[in-house]
């Protein structure tokens, strides 16, 4: 009988904690041995002249969301699976759509029903869309079932919450050991920017990012940054769109505070000028292929995201998949192609393409190492979801999640390779080097060439623990625990 079900050979294995040439061994779905010439295994992929790299750890997807008006984003956790394997990620972290009025405990049964039908391994964030005395008191519970992280968001009519609201958030969270994503821009600003720019006449899909300039994103990061602090609870600030609003994560990094950063691909390679993209038959509204929020900046903006991911301030690149057909009248043009660019639905489709992108933009062009790259797209958000060590790394012990690439292979991105829903990518056309050629699932080879062959339903929930190790604990300097007394 053979040692192992399957055998990994002679591939370059970035681990998440180094690089090396050997063999892995795989049994029962997990890594069970890494060296030289292993034993016969049941199943063996040659993986000579190729990288072998942790599956990705996408923590920024919105799949087969359902709204309150009754309609439910494109992306089914299927068709996701497909485009996520194809890509070369193996487990991502969604959200459950939080709605004000509505309990949670009613959108989690729901959308653990969705995610069943699924092939990938996923875990949930929780969106708190109001902090009401109802809402916090729901909270606890699902932490303890392994949803460990609450998503606020500080703009948006249908989610916003105010200050007071994100603290009673913050509190909630501090007393569970949970950890708070937020999505900072300065709602009121928005709005503000919004109603002239409306009122001027200035509608097309291109004033999106007048509306919202870094001014409003740099301000409520600042801000939510600060009322995180007063009550010493960790946040994870999500997609940066610029070194400026970085550089108040580093400050708060630099005080010792529990705060990190992410960024994605749209902010790496598309600038607010793809928004003013015109065709023949759609004129102007071609730009709201590329509209998501924050908006993408301009191509100083990308150098300085560049810099501060070798930095380390920002410590991990996920897709926010948020995508929107283009040519049906569900998606993007859901209120007529001649819509406001405020009527327009924000999000852009990338979980297949993010790790192409990154890998040919950040480690074929010398911009990272081969060891950053596996960090900010996989070990990096498995830490810091609580993941690790069972995802983002090859070690003994993990799941065999692995994602085999070919580091000379050209590939120019077409929506066909996305394998997704939604109708079109904002990165149709861009030649990238470096592609995954196969993506294995615990162990189980799930995509080879392009083509997918897992099964559906075959995804496993990933329940996380509470942040036990970097929950606060004391006292505040004052003497006051706030977050003890604090409903």
């Amino acid at each position: 009988m053979a040692e192992f079900d399957l055998a990994v050979r002679g591939g370059l294995v970035a681990t998440g904690c180094g690089t090396t040439r050997c063999d892995i061994g795989v049994k029962d779905g997990r890594v069970v041995a890494l060296g030289e010439r292993l034993a016969d295994a049941a199943r063996t992929v040659d993986a000579g002249g190729l990288l072998v790299l942790p599956g990705g750890v996408d923590s920024h997807c919105h799949i087969e969301q359902p709204d309150p008006d009754g309609t439910v984003y494109e992306e089914t956790f299927l068709t996701g699976s497909r485009s996520a394997f194809a890509g070369g990620t193996t487990s991502v972290v969604c959200f459950v759509p939080g709605w004000k009025g509505a309990s949670l405990a009613e959108r989690v049964a729901d959308y653990e029903k969705r995610a069943a039908t699924g092939m990938l391994d996923y875990g949930f964030h929780l969106v708190i869309a109001e902090a009401t005395d109802a809402t916090i008191a729901e909270i606890p519970q699902f932490v303890a079932r392994g949803m460990r992280s609450l998503k606020v968001f500080l703009t948006y009519d249908d989610v916003h919450l105010d200050d007071r609201g994100y603290l009673r958030v913050l509190a909630a969270a501090r007393r569970t050991g949970a950890l708070v994503t937020v999505h900072c821009e300065n709602y009121d600003a928005i709005k503000w920017r919004t109603e002239a720019l409306l009122a001027a006449g200035l509608t097309e899909p291109r004033y999106h990012a007048w509306s919202r300039p870094v001014v409003v994103e740099r301000e409520a990061t600042h801000r939510a940054i600060a009322l995180a602090e007063l009550v010493d609870q960790p946040i994870q600030i999500f997609h940066v769109s610029c070194a400026e609003v970085a550089e108040e994560i580093a400050r708060a990094q630099w005080r010792g505070l529990k705060v990190w950063g992410e960024t994605c691909p749209q902010y790496l390679v598309l600038t607010a000028d793809d928004m003013a993209r015109t065709s023949g038959r759609d004129g102007s509204f071609e730009g709201a292929k590329f509209m998501c929020s924050p908006s993408p900046r301009d191509a100083a903006a990308q150098e300085g995201l560049w810099r501060v991911l070798r930095q380390g301030t920002l410590d991990v690149v996920s897709s926010d998949h948020s995508g929107w057909s283009f040519h049906n009248d569900r998606g993007k043009a859901k209120h007529g192609r001649d819509a406001n660019f405020r009527a327009i639905p924000n999000g852009v489709p990338g979980v297949a393409a993010r790790l192409p992108i990154m890998f040919s933009e950040g480690v074929s062009k010398g911009r990272l190492s081969l060891d950053q790259f596996v960090a900010l797209t996989s070990t990096n958000p498995a830490r810091l979801m609580g993941l690790a060590p069972r995802k983002g790394v090859i070690q003994v012990g993990s799941d065999a999640d692995l994602a085999i690439w070919d580091p000379q292979k050209r590939v120019t991105l077409t929506n066909a390779l996305m394998q997704q829903a939604i109708d079109y990518t904002p990165y149709e056309g861009m030649e990238v080097t470096g592609w995954p050629v196969m993506t294995v699932r615990r162990g189980e080879l799930v995509m080879r060439d392009g083509v997918v062959t897992a099964e559906p339903g075959s995804g496993r929930y990933l329940p996380r623990a509470p942040y036990d190790l970097i929950r606060p604990t004391g006292r505040l300097p004052n003497g006051f625990d706030t977050a003890a007394h604090a409903g």
